[in-house]
């Protein structure tokens, strides 16, 4: 198997743009930047809360801390492939990430707390969080297509594009394959600027000639606000029905 990072620390600062505004900041990204060693992927998640979706609901309150569990995969996992079961949290505006790769069969065992994990730090910061909230288990699926780069010279930078994000809340199992509802717009792209400090300033300038300006955008937040409008749209039409 391919050598994985298990921690990560940087900030991680998002951007939603249109087809043709990637179009015009490309140029600037083919000078500065190279594909990275994993430069196109598929990436499957499942987002972990409890019934009530106090994971997520307690993220979009925007507190100074705030956590996620998934378990991701990079394509349509079987029973023995690598995955990742991932904490994510987020405090005063830096992203901390924290994972350990396992079979898929032992992952969904030991996130459901049918079997052990495994020794070290990262396994015992699960475990903390499994025991902490109780009744963790899939809640949302996820699901898009990812182009990656990172700057010549300088790996620390890392920029990602994101198109096809789908979500649902049923087949709960990264080995049903990618399908659900679209979260974004057609022809919109999700762009993720990832830094361990400042941006360079060729970036600076380049987003700010093409009016591109960050944004608020959890991807399993938005995904849980569509499906609490979509219940609230149910309820609506089974009253005047």
């Amino acid at each position: 198997m391919e050598p994985y990072q298990a921690v990560f620390k940087r900030k991680e600062v998002k951007y939603l743009l249109t087809e043709a505004q990637l179009f015009a900041l490309r140029p600037a990204l083919e000078a500065h930047m190279e594909p990275d060693d994993f430069a196109h992927s598929s990436i499957y998640n499942l987002y972990y809360d409890t019934p009530d979706f106090r994971l997520i609901r307690r993220s979009l309150e925007k507190p100074a801390y705030k956590e996620k569990l998934r378990l991701r995969s990079y394509g349509v996992p079987d029973e023995e492939a690598q995955v990742f079961p991932e904490i994510k949290k987020k405090a005063r505006g830096i992203v901390y990430k924290r994972r350990v790769s396992m079979p898929y069969g032992d992952a969904l065992r030991y996130l459901s707390r049918r079997q052990p994990g495994g020794d070290g730090q990262i396994f015992q910061e699960l475990n903390w969080l499994l025991t902490s909230y109780g009744s963790l288990a899939p809640r949302i699926f996820l699901n898009y297509k990812r182009d990656s780069w990172k700057e010549r010279g300088d790996a620390s930078l890392r920029l990602t594009l994101d198109r096809e994000i789908l979500w649902r809340t049923e087949a709960l199992d990264l080995r049903r394959g990618a399908w659900g509802e679209a979260l974004l717009e057609p022809g919109q792209v999700l762009m993720e600027v990832k830094i361990a400090n400042a941006a360079p300033l060729w970036l600076a300038e380049a987003l700010s000639e093409n009016r591109i300006f960050p944004i608020s955008f959890s991807k399993c937040g938005r995904a849980f606000e569509t499906l609490c409008k979509n219940k609230l749209d149910e309820t609506e039409m089974r009253r005047y029905a």
